[in-house]
């Protein structure tokens, strides 16, 4: 990519306490302090879809209001899993977990990501949607799954590092071109989300149309382009 972010001049701020981001945002070069702020997850009914991580991901920048230095930019996320119109959060407990992945078998759902960047100055925000399909589960699968990674900060009650084959690259045609342009083709496998958890043997996810780190919760193809455009 012949464009590449001038890191040194801005004082980078990930509010999020999700490894996964932070893995990823590290793996883009990006050097960040993690500073989060309790912020009222709630949403208006009416909102679809892409139109909830939008306002959430707002929602925590607005946080950082009158707190920002002049060369800070904060970065903020939320993802969700939308299926039959209806929005999947994090499972509450392994019972609603059940629950959720055995809406997800043999089904596809959407992935949504929105991001904001915030600085003292100026704001700007987009948002990534990727298709993930789903194979029948068996209940021991779901049960042994729930047991084995506990994925109870993980919205769908999944996570698409853990449930997909290891011998088949996750990325996208656009993402890999991407990941080659960073000197960074390594991210393009599974075991690069570095889960220190055993697989369990079997995978759940049969393909994904669109952005895979969108479904770990940070777009970095998008994230990247928009940082050059900030």
């Amino acid at each position: 990519m012949a464009d590449k972010l001038n890191l040194a001049q801005h004082h980078f701020i990930l509010a999020s306490k999700s490894p996964r981001r932070q893995y990823l945002l590290k793996e883009l070069g990006l050097e960040f302090e993690i500073i989060t702020k309790e912020v009222d997850e709630s949403f208006p009914e009416n909102l679809k879809a892409q139109e909830i991580p939008l306002y959430l991901c707002r929602k925590k920048a607005d946080a950082f209001d009158g707190s920002l230095n002049d060369n800070s930019i904060v970065i903020t996320a939320d993802t969700i899993v939308w299926i039959n119109d209806h929005v999947m959060n994090k499972p509450a407990d392994h019972q609603e977990a059940i629950k959720m992945l055995r809406l997800l078998s043999g089904n596809m759902h959407e992935v949504f990501t929105g991001v904001c960047l915030k600085s003292k100055k100026k704001e700007t925000s987009f948002y990534s949607a990727s298709k993930v399909y789903f194979k029948h589960l068996s209940d021991k699968e779901i049960d042994q799954y729930i047991t084995t990674f506990k994925p109870y900060d993980k919205a769908g009650a999944y996570g698409a590092q853990e449930c997909m084959p290891h011998d088949v690259p996750p990325c996208s045609i656009e993402e890999a071109a991407f990941l080659a342009s960073i000197n960074k083709p390594g991210l393009n496998t599974i075991d690069a989300a570095k889960s220190t958890q055993e697989t369990i043997g079997t995978y759940f996810v049969e393909k994904i149309e669109g952005s895979y780190f969108n479904v770990m919760g940070l777009p970095l193809k998008e994230l990247y382009e928009e940082l050059l455009k900030f």
